[in-house]
């Protein structure tokens, strides 16, 4: 029997009229992001519609976007029938996640994860800390020398395991650069920086993790209706306690998209659709496994592509 996951992309995927055409073709997703705009201390569907895109890519700005056009892309795809049985996100998109499953409301997802941007912001200004993928090496030969140069004082660790030969490093500005040459000496054919604000899920970001904690209490939590999996465990969770707890984890842990792929697979997920600007994650499953379907969908085609797929699902 065939099982659907949703699956949610993180920050570096942002772009400067992302969803704009989706939220054209009907009041409920252009409602989407009116109520993004009342939910935060800024005009999100200008900026979305606007930009710029440096502007666009501040953490505090990024995420929210990011929510509100998956979650658009979700509601549509529900409107149309195609509900998952599992959900996922990878970094900032498990929050998109946790709204398609029913553990979030909208308008809490919006405003959480803007807090997120800023207390993540305020632990490491823009422009101190710094993220980049490393091509081909496994994880223990980057942790080798990400642990090495950490110990020289300059703090950067393995951050995303995304896919077999594909680790990214996050840290300070000086101790990502060290490790982008040291990593391309010890064999890493590529070393690529992301367009991102700071130095996500390392241990930079402790900092922020308390103020995560308390702005998550004021909130409205319900169990999850689809099992969501979540970054820091790789396993399916549905008690909204757990997710919790797992969120702030988090903020300073790796995220094992890898493995949670591969759970995906083992819990019989054969189709994934990832909603959300790009095609980032469709991209990183295909490396993971290559006998699954993947579709992304960012636009009407991709959308309407879908839906015509789905009527011979079964």
């Amino acid at each position: 029997m065939m099982k659907l996951a949703f699956i949610f992309p993180g920050q570096g995927s942002q772009s400067v009229g992302m969803g704009t055409e989706l939220a054209a073709a009907d009041e409920n997703s252009a409602s989407l992001l009116r109520r993004a705009d009342g939910a935060l201390p800024f005009s999100l569907s200008e900026l979305i519609e606007e930009g710029p895109q440096e502007k666009l890519t501040l953490t505090y700005h990024a995420q929210p976007a990011l929510l509100a056009v998956g979650a658009m892309i979700a509601s549509k795809l529900n409107d149309a029938g195609i509900v998952p049985d599992y959900t996922a996100g990878h970094s900032l998109g498990e929050y998109t996640a946790l709204v398609a499953s029913g553990v979030l409301a909208y308008e809490d997802g919006v405003s959480i994860v803007h807090q997120r941007g800023l207390f993540m912001n305020e632990a490491v200004p823009a422009g101190e800390g710094a993220m980049a993928a490393i091509l081909g090496l496994d994880a223990d030969a980057v942790k080798v020398v990400t642990d090495a140069i950490t110990k020289e004082g300059h703090v950067v660790q393995p951050a995303n395991l995304n896919c077999p030969g594909q680790i990214v490093i996050s840290g300070t500005k000086a101790g990502v650069d060290l490790a982008c040459v040291q990593l391309k000496e010890a064999g890493a054919k590529r070393a690529i920086p992301l367009d991102v604000s700071g130095p996500f899920h390392s241990a930079l970001m402790q900092p922020a993790a308390q103020k995560l904690q308390e702005a998550l209490d004021q909130l409205t939590w319900q169990d999850a209706a689809i099992p969501v999996v979540a970054n820091v465990s790789a396993e399916p969770v549905t008690d909204s306690a757990e997710i919790k707890k797992l969120l702030v984890e988090q903020l300073y842990s790796p995220v094992r998209w890898e493995e949670s792929v591969r759970q995906l697979i083992d819990l019989g997920v054969t189709h994934f659709i990832e909603c959300g600007p790009g095609k980032v994650l469709s991209g990183l499953v295909k490396k993971i496994d290559r006998s699954v379907t993947v579709m992304p969908v960012y636009d009407n085609d991709t959308l309407q592509a879908v839906i015509e797929a789905s009527k011979g699902w079964s």
